[in-house]
């Protein structure tokens, strides 16, 4: 193992979520799982996304010469009236689900898991929040697409980006709708041993 190298490691390829752990100031390694992500029999929209958090995070960890000790997983998803939207696949999947979510109420589920290697323990949940559109025109709708911003993101918009101008609030974490609810991770990284929020330096 490399002494050297960061002792969290994040288990995704998402720049959002690295992002969201960098500008908090952690030193973090990232390595994109390969675990499947399939839905379970009976599976609902949280528990997969708490599963496969989990799966995330423990696939990594589990790759032999893999360095680090805590392995962050995570899966967002995006639920309108109990259908899942994910990444859309072209244009006009991207703009069917915006004319969906338009002037409509839905919500952002993210499953979050931190697995410390050393001593076998995991920590996770899910967060969810409510996210509110406005509604949109088809001149707003198409000019978002032709950004380019929709493709790469569940649900065909981004909270942090140009798609901040669809969404005159929402009710719960901010962190959690751009792909990572960083309250709850950091309390499970600190609870967990890693890290430690503030600490006091020896006088």
């Amino acid at each position: 193992m490399n002494d050297s190298y960061p002792q969290i490691v994040l288990a995704s390829a998402s720049p959002r979520r690295r992002e969201l752990l960098t500008q908090l100031g952690l030193d973090i390694a990232v390595v994109p799982s390969r675990a499947e992500e399939l839905f379970q029999a009976g599976e609902t929209p949280a528990q997969h996304a708490e599963r496969l958090s989990r799966d995330k995070a423990q696939e990594v960890a589990s790759r032999a010469g893999q360095s680090g000790r805590w392995f962050v997983g995570s899966d967002t998803i995006v639920v309108l009236d109990d259908t899942i939207l994910g990444k859309p696949v072209d244009a006009a999947d991207a703009k069917n689900m915006l004319s969906r979510l338009a002037g409509r109420e839905h919500c952002v589920i993210s499953g979050y898991a931190v697995f410390d290697r050393q001593t076998g323990r995991t920590v996770s949940g899910i967060v969810t929040t409510r996210v509110f559109f406005k509604s949109l025109t088809t001149q707003e709708i198409e000019g978002y697409i032709a950004t380019g911003e929709p493709f790469d993101k569940a649900g065909s918009y981004g909270i942090q980006g140009i798609g901040a101008f669809m969404v005159p609030r929402i009710e719960g974490s901010y962190s959690n709708v751009v792909g990572l609810p960083l309250c709850e991770v950091m309390a499970a990284l600190e609870g967990l041993g890693a890290i430690e929020l503030f600490a006091q330096g020896s006088e």
